[in-house]
């Protein structure tokens, strides 16, 4: 076996173990354990569910409108987790990189990878509330593939970028809480782009030229109906469509240039 295979496989077994690691630790010590992955983006939905469903009736003309919530809060929940821990993940494993000499976007991959499986076991609960909410199953269904994989690189991406720079300045993680309050609502979780659509088309174009509006629409068009407005059939304008996946990709390739470059005085700064 060559030099480099060895590398490759000590390196998938080293990223294996983080990923475990990282989970276990993520809910060691509390009563529910485990539970918590599925428990958080639930009370959070149902939270939003009585206030903007129930009280201010927003949603009532969007088939499935529970499940197209919860499609929504999940995912959300998914990119905040996946950004949050990949930011911190340089600093809060300092210790064991001064300690072993290994590629150090391991770390922030693993990090990921722990949100990975949440967003995946809380998909299994949107698939089973979605057929009991009467979403016929479809081959549909595999076009949030594609879309949930986008949002995962733009996670990355963010990670890379954001958590290379977080290691000599770390105001970088409260500036990104404060941003993610003000991207919530900038993104189409709780009211439908409908509602915008009404009051200006170029506010709901632009929304939706987001990446993360653009991927968790898609979502929801392939999951639970295809009344779900979306890039491709919002805009007419083939050339713009594309704009969130070139920003997407341009994010990755931008922050894995600048965390590679950084990732040199990791060890000695953070």
């Amino acid at each position: 076996m060559s030099i480099p295979r060895v590398l490759n496989r000590k390196n998938r077994i080293l990223l294996k173990e983080l990923t475990k690691t990282d989970f276990k630790l993520r809910y060691q010590g509390s009563v529910l354990g485990y539970l918590w992955a599925l428990l958080r983006p639930l009370m959070m939905f149902a939270i939003l569910y009585v206030v903007f469903a129930k009280l201010l009736r927003i949603g009532g003309d969007i088939p499935h409108y529970s499940v197209y919530l919860l499609c929504g809060t999940t995912m959300w929940s998914f990119f905040s987790e996946c950004t949050s821990q990949g930011i911190q993940a340089i600093v809060n494993r300092g210790d064991l990189l001064r300690k072993i000499s290994f590629p150090k976007y391991i770390v922030v991959v693993s990090a990921t990878w722990t949100a990975v499986i949440n967003m995946l076991i809380n998909l299994g609960v949107i698939i089973i509330f979605a057929l009991i909410n009467g979403v016929e199953p479809s081959w549909s269904w595999f076009l949030a593939i594609p879309a949930i994989l986008q949002l995962y690189l733009l996670s990355l991406g963010i990670a890379f970028l954001l958590g290379s720079i977080n290691v000599k300045y770390r105001d970088i993680t409260s500036i990104w809480d404060v941003l993610m309050q003000a991207l919530f609502y900038a993104v189409p979780i709780i009211y439908p782009i409908a509602m915008v659509a009404e009051t200006s088309s170029i506010a709901a174009k632009v929304i939706l030229l987001n990446p993360i509006s653009q991927t968790i629409q898609d979502i929801r068009f392939g999951l639970i109906t295809n009344q779900t407005i979306t890039t491709w059939n919002y805009i007419n304008n083939t050339a713009l469509t594309f704009i969130p996946i070139i920003a997407t990709l341009a994010i990755l390739v931008i922050g894995a240039l600048v965390f590679r470059r950084k990732s040199k005085f990791f060890a000695e700064e953070v």
